[in-house]
Formats: C-alpha cells, structure tokens, sequence
C-alpha cells in the first residue's frame, strides 16, 4: 500500500511506503539492554582503574602526627597504653588498635577509646606482663572524608627482637573494590534519576507519556538504592579490615550507621523514597495514547505524517504531530509544591555526597561544599539527560519517528542546559582542582593528578562530540527547518549522543575511583635532594683523602610519613665517588623531644650508600644524621635537614 501527501511547501506529491513492522526487540527489552550496558561498562571500568591507583602507596588526610611509644623505642619496662594522635578528628572501630608479639600473634588489649575526650587522639590498653622483644602496633582509623587510613610502627621492651612481626595492612582489595563498584553504581544511579527526570518531566513535552524515559528514570531510583546500599554494608569491613563475608555483621552496620558517612548514607535512601514518590505523582500514568500503541497503527500514524524528501530543505510542520491527551491532576501542587520539593530534594541528595568526601577535609572548607554540590548537581543533570536522551534517539518508537519528531521540542532545551552545567562543570572543575592538586608537579606524580588529567581528556572529546550535536539542533531549530539530508543528519546524531553517552560513562567511573584516592596535595611531596658539604676539619687521608673538599649529597623519597629511601652519594672534590670504611645513620626530630631512630645504612656501590628502610613516624622537620668512619681513629657526623609533609 502507497499513500501519497501534498507536500506543505512545494506542492508536490511524494509516495511514503506503508510502515513495516520493527524488526528489533520490544522497546522495554532495548531499554533495559542499553541502561544494563551503561551500569556494567561504569562497573567494569572501576574494577579496571582501582587497582591500579591503588597499588602505588597512598596517604590520606589523616596523618599520624605523633604515638606513645614513638616508633622504634626501647624502653625498659612494659607501656601502660599506646597512644595515637591525628592531625584532624577520625572514627574509631572495634579493630582500630591491635598489637601484636614478636611472633605475629595478636594479643588482647584494650578497646580502642578517644583519649580525654578528643576525637583526633586514640588510646588503648596494653597488658601489664609484655615479656621483653619488639611488638608491632597496627592501627586503622576513618578520616572525616571517609577514607580509611592504616599504618604500623614498633616498639621493644626490654630489647628489640631479633625478628619483628610481620603486619598484613590489608585484608585484600575485594571490599574496597566492591565499594567502589556501588559508588559507581550510585553515581549513574542519580544521574538517571534526577537527570533524566528533569529531561522526562521538565524537558521534554510528551516525556511524561514515553514509557522509554521512564524506565531510565526508574532504574536511575533503583541502581542509586543499589549502590549505596552496597556502600553502606561494605563501609564497615572496609573500615574494620574484615574481609567481605562480615557485609552483614550486625556490628559492623551499627558502627557505620553511628558515622558520619552512615548519617549521608542513611539520608540518601530515604531521598530516593521522597523524590521517586515525587516522580511518580508528577508524571502520572502514561496516557494510553503512547503508552501502549498497537503495532498496526503504523500505517495511520504515517497518514499523519508527511514525508521529507531527501534532497531538498523542508519545514516541518507542527501540526502534523500526534496529540496527545492525559488526565493532568488538578490542583496547584502540581505546579509548585511538587517542583519545590524535587529541586529541595535534589539538592539534598548531592550534600549527601558533598558532606562526607574531600570537600569535608584540607581549607576553604564553607567553599569546596557548595562548589563540590554545583559540581556534581551539574554532571547529573547533563549526563543524566544525555543518557534518557541517547536511549529515546538509540532506540525509537518502531520506524514511525525517523526525523525524531516527538524529541524535536526537547533538543534545543536540552542543548542549551547541557551548555550551562558544562560551564559550571569547568568553573567549579577548575576552583577544585587547585584546591585538591596543589602544584603543577602533582599532577605526573600522584595517581590523583594522572586520573584527573584523564578524566579532563575525556571529558574534552565529550565537547567535541557535544559541539556535533549542537550544529545538528542549531540547524533543524533555525526556522523550523530541517537538514537537506535529514536522514544523515539524524544518524550522525545518533553516533554523537552515543559517543557522549560512552565517555560520559568514563567520566563516572573515574570519579568513583577519584573519590577514593587521597587528593594530590596531601599525597605529594617533592623529593629531598640536598647537598652538604664533607667537614674540613676531618682527617681523611690515604684512599680517604679526595674526601677533603668534596661533597654529601642526600636523596630522599617520598619525603613523608612512613617507609622512605635515601640515597647517599660521598663525592671527592674531583667529582668521584669515594668509598669509606663505614657509615651509619639515624632520624632526629627537630621539632619534638623524642629519641633518635636507628637507620640502617648499605653500600650499593662504592661512595652509594642506601638506606632503604627509613621510617618516618609522622610530618614535621627532621634530621638525617650520618655517622661516617674515614679512618680507624677518626669519624666525622653530618646532620641533613629535610620536611616530612
């Protein structure tokens, strides 16, 4: 069967074929296929990117400034407690403190407590009857922006042990990395279901009566209940060090529930209920006009609309598009109250993020939460958008809409909101960045720095792609005219949203793996190279003689907290390395009355000499002091002065 119509604007007949049946799945079985694929890629993407941000050394926000014992003392009788103090306020667990013999066994101590009522210093009991050996403290407390920071340091009794016990930091990466997954999981969740509710409700005139938007939508609601509840029962062994099998361990829930992170998450479950009632009042039922159209009413629907020549500009004309009638309910509510509520409620729903992540810890804190909210509100609405649009463009109502002419007055809508949550994508992206980076130096050396600089090419390629679709809508919205090749045009479309939809994917879970890695201004520090020179008053002479006039030079890395390696170069004033019969090291503290910490120093060649396991127990300035032996009667001591950050 042919019908031919009176073309609008050039008076000429043109033949549209009868509508054939759609050849691809149901549109419920597409749209869920094309939603699954989005949430497995942003899964997939994590589990690829986490480990291996997580396998350089990290540091967190919460540093260890000081312990009782310090680190490495010998004392002549057994400590009362062991005592931990932070540079800002952390959650303590059931295993925040555990002490361990020289054996490795764990021995029973006391509760991990808040020592005089001060949520930055934790204490516990140790036993009276330690026998005499090295013991190994292994702590791990929460730090205000949720991530869990652990270390370890020893002390002897008596006189250290010939092996100290060895400490396992880590139950393994399964917790952190599902945790990571349902972050992911929660991010798209909200873009769905806020972003593509704005689109479907707000944006577009017959989203309310697309059964395609609303199933985006609702499995937005379902994956954001999802993924934090996943978060939520993973925090615990993740804080505790328990492997994933203790997700369930009543105790371990309470503990979370009682934090601050449990108080956000506890409130996000309770939104997604609030605004999915919201949603579900505000767009009503589908009409049974488009909500369920027989297959047979192709051939009428293509009595009503006209055909486009391929080779010519054409207007498109308005009245040929389907109307549609729902039973709106009456009332002002609809109109105000219910709008008021959601955008409360979307607001609220960021903060749960925004109040217990990065924002919450380093300076300008009053400015980092509402920069952070604007931030993430505006990646919501555009990539949740984006996405119910890439699936009403993927996948269309059978082939009765080729040019797209039901999303037609939701395009430049969307275009032109999409253009400002980038804008403040880049001016709160860029506020950040400095905040969270620091320097142009952190940025190679940090797995912070390199996951942002990717996560700013990719999000480049999205304007570039963006830019495409703009043209395609800034030409079909110039008065109402259409492309001369409409069905190029379209297609190319429909290869731009989906490109955008992919990166945007990316950009996702690269923010659920940044949410997890210590910024890089609290994770970077540059390098100790310091150059002294060798002290002329020592006798050096025989082989030892070049040493007169030369020079010590120190390299230390990372120059922070914990487990650091120096090299030492003893170069002669001919600018060779000069062996010597002996050195030896230890840390001093500049700042603090504590006792100087044996370094034990190697040759790694002649005038290399390495200390490889230097332990720095916590930030401030510190002294390297090199005992160096240049003869059987003489020994000279060189202090080198470098900042732990």
């Amino acid at each position: 069967m042919t019908v031919r119509r009176r073309h609008v604007t050039r008076g000429t007949t043109a033949a549209v074929p009868a509508a054939v049946p759609c050849a691809t799945p149901p549109r419920a079985r597409l749209v869920a296929r094309l939603v699954a694929i989005v949430f497995l890629a942003a899964g997939g993407l994590v589990v690829g990117l986490l480990p291996g941000v997580a396998a350089r050394p990290a540091y967190a926000h919460a540093y260890l400034l000081e312990s009782t014992p310090v680190d490495g003392q010998v004392l002549s009788s057994p400590p009362a407690e062991v005592r931990l103090r932070f540079d800002e306020a952390v959650s303590l667990g059931r295993r925040s403190i555990q002490l361990l013999d020289p054996t490795g066994k764990e021995l029973a101590i006391g509760a991990a407590e808040y020592a005089d009522g001060k949520a930055d210093t934790a204490r516990a009991s140790l036993p009276r009857d330690l026998a005499e050996g090295t013991y190994v403290v292994s702590w791990r407390v929460t730090s205000v922006d949720s991530h869990v920071v652990s270390g370890a340091f020893s002390f002897s009794v008596g006189h250290p042990s010939a092996t100290a016990a060895p400490v396992e930091q880590d139950t393994g990466r399964v917790v952190p990395v599902v945790a990571a997954v349902g972050r992911a999981v929660a991010y798209l969740g909200v873009a769905l279901a806020l972003g593509g509710g704005v689109f479907v409700a707000g944006l577009w005139p017959g989203g309310r009566d697309d059964r395609r938007g609303r199933r985006v939508v609702w499995s937005g609601f379902a994956a954001l209940a999802a993924g934090t509840a996943v978060v939520l029962l993973a925090q615990g062994p993740y804080a505790d060090g328990r492997p994933l099998t203790a997700v369930f361990d009543p105790g371990l829930l309470g503990a979370t529930l009682s934090t601050r992170l449990g108080h956000a998450l506890l409130a996000r479950l309770v939104l997604v209920v609030v605004l999915g009632v919201v949603f579900l009042i505000g767009v009503g039922r589908p009409s049974p006009v488009t909500g369920s159209e027989p297959a047979d009413s192709e051939t009428a629907r293509a009595e009503t609309t006209p055909a486009v020549p391929a080779d010519s500009e054409t207007t498109l004309p308005v009245t040929t598009l389907p109307v549609t009638t729902r039973a709106e309910p009456a009332g002002v509510a609809r109109r105000t109250v219910l709008p008021a509520v959601a955008v409360v409620g979307a607001i609220a729903m960021t903060l749960t993020w925004t109040l217990a992540d990065h924002a919450q810890s380093g300076a300008q804190i009053w400015l980092a939460v509402p920069a952070t909210s604007l931030h993430l509100l505006a990646m919501v609405l555009w990539l949740g958008g984006l996405v119910t649009l890439a699936v009403c463009v993927l996948a269309p109502a059978g082939r009765r809409d080729p040019a797209l002419l039901s999303l037609e007055p939701a395009l430049p809508r969307f275009s032109r909101l999409a253009l400002l949550c980038f804008t403040v994508i880049a001016v709160t992206g860029l506020y950040l960045s400095w905040r969270q980076v620091g320097t142009w130096g952190a940025l190679g050396a940090t797995g912070f720095g390199r996951l942002l600089l990717g996560k700013l090419a990719v999000v480049l390629g999205v304007l570039a792609l963006a830019s495409g679709a703009r043209r395609f809508v800034h030409r079909r919205d110039r008065a109402g005219r259409a492309p001369r090749d409409l069905g190029a045009a379209v297609r190319r479309l429909r290869r731009s949203v989906a490109g955008e939809v992919v990166l945007g994917v990316v950009v996702v879970s690269i923010t659920a793996v940044l949410v997890d890695t210590a910024p890089a201004r609290t994770s970077y520090a540059p390098p100790v190279d310091t150059t002294v020179p060798f002290p002329a008053a020592v006798n050096a002479s025989g082989p030892y003689g070049g040493l007169r006039g030369g020079s010590i030079q120190v390299k230390i890395e990372p120059a922070r907290p914990g487990g650091n390696t120096a090299d030492i170069y003893l170069t002669g004033r001919d600018g060779r390395l000069v062996p010597v019969p002996e050195i030896s090291g230890a840390l001093e503290s500049r700042d603090r009355a504590v006792p100087a910490l044996p370094v034990k120093v190697t040759a790694a060649e002649p005038g290399h000499y390495v200390a490889g396991s230097m332990s720095v127990p916590y930030p401030g300035e510190w002294a390297l002091r090199l005992d160096i032996r240049v003869s059987d009667f003489d020994e000279t001591r060189v202090r080198v002065p470098f900042t732990a950050h």
